[in-house]
């Protein structure tokens, strides 16, 4: 029987809690996202039917992967993308970005970290967006470690502009963060060079693996440091390509125990490459979520 004394002992100690760990109770298990680069062949086309399909099949969350260069969301303005989202019952708390040291066509690309990021972050908030992600450098883009210092510090001006419109900064990796220079991985130089408020990462599990590092260890290292994952699952070939979530050689389950102390708060599926129709796929990848990770 739960007397009035034990009760306040309880709250107490949950109190406890969430002021010294707030990531104690971290993600919310009734969001499963999908990134939408995943289906970008059916947005382009018709962006409005492919967020309605997305839904049906059970996705209530999603991740951009279009702004930059055209500063518009799927060739909508932030007013009529948010009002399709909320038509079909998603959100959209993440989006992906370019730095834009990289020129295209010989000029510089808007609505990129380096070129025109105050719109892309006003923007942002128009449609609800909490964590703004530098998805990818090119290879101009990354050079040595001095360069990945210096990018470093781009990404720390950057995440006190997110900062001031409530949005967290945060950063994609791939697996050429982890090629070692003077025994060193850029991705502990961009970890340790930036602040941990200012920006954090979004691990995509993929090629962290296929880089042969350990995602677990990774999070021991840097607790509350992984607001986002990337799940996406490796077949047992040699090749190691990309497969539906579940049906490779990834251990999600296990991953996934440490949510918590990773600090996350959203996870998106993303296949990059389908073997046929995406929607098979991801129809294959959240059925496994479902049974087995939320």
């Amino acid at each position: 029987m739960t007397t009035r004394r034990s009760f306040l002992k309880t709250s107490a100690v949950i109190s406890a809690g969430l002021m010294v760990g707030p990531n104690l109770f971290a993600y919310d298990k009734k969001y499963i996202g999908l990134q939408l680069y995943t289906v970008r062949d059916h947005m382009s086309k018709d962006p409005n039917a492919t967020l309605a399909r997305v839904a049906q099949i059970g996705y209530n969350s999603v991740e951009g992967a279009t702004y930059t260069g055209d500063e518009r969301f799927y060739g909508m303005d932030p007013a009529t993308f948010a009002k399709a989202l909320k038509q079909n019952g998603l959100i959209m708390p993440s989006a992906h970005y370019r730095l834009g040291e990289e020129q295209m066509n010989g000029s510089s690309q808007k609505g990129t970290i380096l070129n025109d990021w105050d719109r892309a972050v006003d923007d942002a908030s128009a449609v609800g967006i909490k964590y703004m992600v530098c998805a990818y450098l090119s290879l101009p883009e990354r050079g040595d470690l001095e360069h990945y210092k210096r990018t470093a510090e781009a990404l720390n001006k950057a995440g006190e502009r997110c900062k001031k419109n409530g949005i967290q900064l945060c950063y994609h990796n791939h697996d050429f963060e982890f090629k070692q220079e003077n025994g060193q991985y850029p991705y502990e130089i961009l970890l340790n060079n930036t602040d941990k408020n200012l920006l954090k990462m979004e691990m995509d599990l993929y090629w962290v693996t296929k880089a042969e590092q350990d995602p677990i260890a990774l999070i021991d290292k840097h607790p509350g440091r992984f607001p986002l994952f990337h799940v996406k699952d490796m077949d047992t070939t040699p090749q190691k390509r990309f497969t539906e979530v579940g049906n490779g050689s990834i251990n999600f389950k296990n991953i996934f125990r440490h949510a918590d102390k990773a600090g996350l708060k959203y996870f998106f599926v993303e296949q990059d490459i389908c073997p046929g129709d995406p929607y098979d796929s991801i129809t294959k990848s959240i059925s496994y979520i479902k049974a087995n990770l939320v």
